[in-house]
Parts: structure tokens; C-alpha cells; sequence
């Protein structure tokens, strides 16, 4: 039957195993990284910790909202850009603070961590990929999956430099960086949900040119 609401019912529980598997690696790896990045008193690992427990609360909400209502899906929406917002300009001002009072980053232990952080941050956004034009809720998650990875290629190639150049500003440089990630990736999906809740008043979906065009993070746009 066509209006049997089978064809949704299948894409709910696809949605909800993706948003599982992306919770739990993401916890994991929230586990992994901060620990090792206290070990090795890396702030960009440390940056990359915070961010990875975001996103495991993020897909967790993510998961509460699957088969919700769109008004639910916008609020998960809204509430994971604000905790990625938040979990950014905590980080900042831990880098900051390392920045005054000083760190000694062990850049091997950062490359192999940054490495694995990678890994599991590739399997998830290969996961998410084909979610990336779906429901608010979904496209949030497809921007941090992304944001992520950036972040971990930044993290392997501040410990690279960190050996080569035996500054610890490098790492604390990228630590910095990923703040910033972080905040711009809240920011465009608070927006990305403004406009799903303006087109909900009006009554309709959003056509195309309605939507945010999400633009990689080194276009400069």
C-alpha cells in the first residue's frame, strides 16, 4: 500500500541505528582522547575530546527526535548547535589558559591518538553521508561528522610539527582552530533550524532555494 507509512517507518529505523553507531564511537572516542590528551597535555586533542562528547549528546538527541514530529526534529536541532556552541568556547579558554600558563605536548602520542580519532570519524561520516539532504535533525549530524574530521586531519599535522619544530604552539594553535570549528558548525545549524522553523510557520516545506546551502569550511563563504 502506498500511504501504508511503511517507506517511513524503514527510514526511521535506518536513521536510528546511524545515530546509535555514531553515539557510541563517539563516546568511546570521547573516553580515548581525553584521557591520552591529559597524558599528553595536548590541547587539540583535549578540544577534540570535548567535541566528541558533543556529539555523542548531539546523536543521542538526534535519536530521541527520529520519528518525532518536524517541530521536535527542529528543536533537537536547535539544542545540538547550541551544545556544540558551548562545548567550542569551553575549549577556546582551556587553550587560552595553556597558552598563559604553559604545556608540554608529546607530539607522538598526539599523532597516533589524532590517527585513530580519524578512523573513527571517517566511519562515521561515511555513515552519515547519504543522510546530509535529509531531515534538520540529520543534517546536523552530517556537519559535525564533517567538522570532525577537518578537525582530526589539523590535530595529526599539529603533532607533526610540534616534533618538528619542538614548539608546543602548534597544538595549541589547532586547539584554537577547532573551537572555532566548532562554534561555526552550532551556528550554521541553529540557522540551518531558524529556517526549518520559519518555513514550518508558513505552512510548507522548504523548496530548495530555501534552504541553507551548507558550504565547506575553507571556501571562505
Amino acid at each position: 500500500m502506498a500511504d501504508c507509512g511503511c517507506e517511513i517507518e524503514v527510514a526511521n529505523r535506518e536513521q536510528g541505528r546511524v545515530l546509535i553507531i555514531l553515539l557510541l564511537i563517539n563516546a568511546c572516542m570521547f573516553f580515548i582522547e581525553i584521557i591520552f590528551g591529559i597524558m599528553s597535555e595536548s590541547s587539540g586533542l583535549i578540544a577534540d575530546s570535548l567535541d566528541m562528547l558533543a556529539d555523542a549528546a548531539v546523536y543521542g538527541i538526534g535519536w530521541h527526535a527520529v520519528g518525532g514530529s518536524r517541530l521536535l526534529k527542529i528543536k533537537a536541532a536547535h539544542l545540538s548547535g547550541a551544545l556544540q556552541i558551548i562545548l567550542g568556547v569551553l575549549v577556546l579558554l582551556d587553550a587560552a589558559r595553556r597558552l598563559v600558563m604553559g604545556s608540554e605536548p608529546e607530539s607522538l602520542l598526539i599523532i597516533s591518538v589524532g590517527i585513530l580519532a580519524f578512523v573513527a570519524n571517517f566511519i562515521c561520516f561515511a555513515l552519515i553521508s547519504k543522510h546530509k539532504e535529509g531531515e534538520v535533525h540529520m543534517r546536523a549530524s552530517w556537519i559535525f561528522s564533517k567538522n570532525d574530521l577537518i578537525a582530526n586531519v589539523g590535530i595529526i599535522v599539529s603533532g607533526a610539527l610540534v616534533y618538528l619544530l619542538d614548539s608546543r604552539f602548534p597544538d595549541l594553535i589547532i586547539g584554537m582552530i577547532i573551537s572555532i570549528i566548532v562554534v561555526r558548525g552550532g551556528l550554521h545549524i541553529i540557522k540551518d533550524a531558524n529556517n526549518e522553523k520559519k518555513c514550518q510557520a508558513n505552512g510548507g516545506a522548504c523548496s530548495c532555494s530555501e534552504k541553507i546551502e551548507i558550504q565547506p569550511l575553507d571556501s571562505g563563504k
